[in-house]
């Protein structure tokens, strides 16, 4: 069974919500320390305990509120805005003096905490509102406002704008993002699919196409239907589908690959012996060369790799010639298994592979490359013309077991 990608989106903002969370607590704390230690300069301390009671209340009940985006409502932002104003509009009413010396409000830092709830919420447009209400709230509560006190105003005003931006731009990253990885996971599932119609439907036609030719009469009415299927089928794979099996033709179609019947799937979790995969493959025209102890992989991935050699064998069948000869040699490292398919043709001329991959035939580029792609491993193509092919392919043993690990 195909392997199914799953797309985990972790939010960017959620740091920003924990962070607000630890803020309203530490501003609170700081609010009624600041009180306790300045109580002496209040001429109405009962209206200082009677805010600071209700904001410390209030913080604590609604930490939840602020623990993400989903529980953070606008009736609580504005009512926890409202709660800041009214602080900041209630100071010259418990001290008499705040009008006449740039003292703290009653929710003194506390009320950067409201805004920057606006601003992770909403944006900059959110901030900028918060932000300008509560320039408006200390303006009016100084009635003869100090060059300190715009100071503050405006650089609340300012950061929280820029705050605000900065999380559209990182909730605009995350949508990028996630939309990114759905389109990669959308992609390899589709060039999964593309294997399979390549090693298996598209060389049945193909095959058919050529007997049907080969044979005259009504045989070459379906062999050209045959044709024109392969032709549709190839251009939809280009345009976007995937994946494979192993299909090739018998020996009397010139074939170094005979159709062999696949061997069975490993079951379970247990390694599975390569050798015995790729076993069916020797034959009278292709030399299997292994080494003398199990060559073990994850099940998964000792078939991909396989198949990968099925589909470098079959391109030996169709484009080397009859009397072509192949050889496959495995080779077991501490690190990595390397598969190596050569043949004895003639080669493949410069730019011939971008020209395939250009008409729908994908054999090389889908069959091969994608397998060992998808498996962390890779595959080298070494061509002379005159001088045959040589495909090496390569599946490190550590990239394969945590492939396996994630199934």
């Amino acid at each position: 069974m195909a392997k199914r990608e799953r797309v985990v989106r972790m939010s960017v903002e959620q740091p920003l919500w924990r962070a607000l969370t630890a803020y309203r607590v530490l501003t609170m704390v700081y609010a009624v320390l600041l009180f306790v230690f300045t109580r002496d300069k209040f001429e109405r301390p009962w209206v200082a305990v009677a805010f600071l009671a209700v904001m410390s209340l209030w913080t604590l009940t609604t930490l939840p509120k602020v623990a993400g985006a989903a529980h953070c409502t606008r009736r609580f932002l504005v009512a926890d805005l409202t709660l800041a104003l009214t602080g900041i509009l209630l100071t010259p009413l418990a001290d008499a003096d705040a009008q006449t010396h740039d003292g703290s409000t009653l929710p003194t830092i506390w009320t950067a905490g409201s805004v920057l709830a606006y601003a992770i919420k909403g944006g900059w447009r959110w901030a900028a509102f918060a932000s300008s209400l509560v320039a408006i709230a200390n303006i009016v509560e100084r009635g003869d406002p100090s060059r300190d006190t715009l100071h503050n105003v405006l650089l609340v005003w300012v950061a929280s704008i820029a705050i605000g931006y900065v999380v559209e731009v990182a909730r605009a990253s995350e949508r990028t993002l996630a939309r990114a990885l759905e389109i990669e996971a959308a992609t390899r599932e589709r060039e999964r699919l593309a294997r399979d119609i390549h090693d298996s439907v598209l060389q049945v036609l193909a095959m058919v196409q050529r007997r049907g030719t080969a044979l005259g009469g009504e045989a070459a009415e379906l062999g050209r239907m045959a044709g024109e299927q392969e032709v549709a089928l190839r251009t939809l794979v280009a345009g976007g589908l995937t994946r494979t099996s192993h299909v090739s033709e018998d020996e009397s179609q010139g074939a170094v690959v005979r159709v062999v019947e696949e061997p069975d799937e490993p079951d379970g979790d247990d390694p599975a012996d390569l050798r015995t995969l790729l076993a069916p493959y020797a034959g009278s025209r292709v030399t299997f060369s292994e080494p003398g102890a199990p060559v073990l992989l994850p099940p998964a991935a000792a078939r991909e790799l396989a198949a990968a050699v099925g589909a470098a064998l079959d391109n030996v069948g169709r484009h080397a010639g009859e009397d072509a000869r192949a050889w496959i040699l495995v080779e077991d490292w501490p690190d990595e298994v390397i598969v190596t398919v050569r043949d004895d043709g003639p080669g493949i001329p410069d730019g011939r592979l971008a020209q395939a991959e250009g008409e729908g035939r994908m054999g090389v580029a889908l069959s091969i490359r994608g397998r060992l792609r998808d498996l962390g491993g890779s595959a080298d193509l070494i061509s002379v013309p005159g001088q045959g092919t040589e495909v090496e392919l390569k599946v490190p043993k550590a990239r394969a077991a945590r492939g396996k690990a994630g199934r």
